[in-house]
């Protein structure tokens, strides 16, 4: 297994993680995803941890708390082993202080989160979304008490735009506040909208991108195909209208091409996709998602080998799309080289 640096920290994490959204089953959009308990989720860790797989990914509106409980009992003993990471500001309910990024919010949260994991502290607490009503230096402020209260060690964010996060990061500096070292994003074959700002920014900035959905819902795992529909009982098939939008001709193309390069390495479409990702700039790790032992084991096929630079060209290709003005002067060659400096793959400092 690869390591790579968090961003501009000293903490290394494999190239591959675990995302754990499949603990606990409850509710009915989580339920889709999985509904592993804590036998199950023990036997997954082991086998990820036997691939040199270390760091494992909850959040608190996973099933309502149950991806953290589940995920807290299947690591007992070996808490020492493992980097924990959790999101927290999505709402946990109606109330008024249930949601967001507040010096509540967050103590509240955590506080939770801890007694979920059954840990004494966070490796890396990501907030799940950006908070419009919450000033930034409470945000900040609280995150740097947490840090020195020893109850987080990192802090990092998901799904933020580029000027949440550039403000973010500015106003840690002129405090001297922790700096968000990850930013937990979606980014795939099928949806490549990071590259156009968050990518120039978090390699200016050396944030480490952490890859959510690899394989847009399973979609570039090969279970969809031209006229048939996605398999009863699959995570794609139950919510896939709750998940971000896919251009389906954009989608079979890419799956034809897929298809050759499975065809002429002897590998999965899902290794292909991931392994394609691991050679894209600013990524740090890329987190599977997988539902049983038999997709985790295909998933982990996806390091020790690479794609040619011509098999990367053709997946380039085949998913580039047009990006809107002002981004499209940058990417007119689609090779990252017109940035000065040019993008590269983060595989350790800048």
């Amino acid at each position: 297994m690869e390591y790579r640096y968090l961003g501009a920290s000293g903490l290394q994490v494999p190239v591959l993680s675990f995302g754990a959204a499949t603990f606990g089953g409850s509710g009915r959009f989580f339920s889709a995803f999985g509904d592993t308990d804590v036998e199950q989720a023990s036997r997954l860790i082991d086998i990820c941890l036997e691939a040199g797989v270390n760091l494992f990914d909850a959040a608190d509106v996973y099933s309502d708390g149950a991806c953290e409980e589940v995920l807290g009992g299947a690591i007992k003993g070996r808490r020492e082993k493992l980097i924990i990471t959790t999101k927290m500001s999505l709402a946990l309910g109606p109330g008024p202080n249930e949601s967001g990024s507040s010096r509540l919010r967050l103590h509240r949260g955590v506080e939770g989160a801890l007694k979920r994991l059954d840990t004494d502290y966070i490796d890396v607490l990501q907030l799940h979304g950006f908070d419009g009503h919450t000033p930034i230096e409470e945000v900040l402020s609280t995150m740097d008490a947490l840090v020195r209260d020893g109850k987080v060690r990192y802090v990092g964010v998901s799904n933020f735009t580029g000027w949440q996060l550039m403000k973010s990061l500015g106003i840690a500096d002129a405090h001297g506040w922790p700096r968000y070292i990850s930013h937990q994003v979606h980014y795939s074959l099928l949806t490549r909208d990071y590259e156009w700002d968050l990518m120039p920014l978090a390699h200016d900035q050396n944030v480490g991108a952490m890859v959510w959905s690899p394989l847009a819902w399973g979609r570039l795992a090969g279970k969809v195909r031209r006229d048939q529909p996605a398999p009863e009982g699959s995570r794609l098939g139950q919510v896939a209208h709750w998940g971000l939008p896919v251009d389906e001709e954009l989608m079979f193309n890419v799956i034809d091409v897929l298809d050759e390069i499975a065809a002429e390495t002897g590998k999965s479409l899902a290794q292909i996709s991931l392994n394609w990702l691991l050679q894209r700039p600013t990524v740090a790790t890329v987190i599977l998602g997988a539902r049983n032992e038999e997709q985790l084991r295909d998933n982990l096929g996806a390091v020790g080998w690479s794609l040619t630079p011509e098999q990367v060209q053709r997946l380039d290709e085949v998913s580039a799309t047009r990006p809107p003005y002002p981004y499209l002067s940058y990417y007119i060659d689609r090779s990252f080289q017109r940035l000065n400096p040019p993008l590269t793959v983060a595989r350790g400092r800048k």
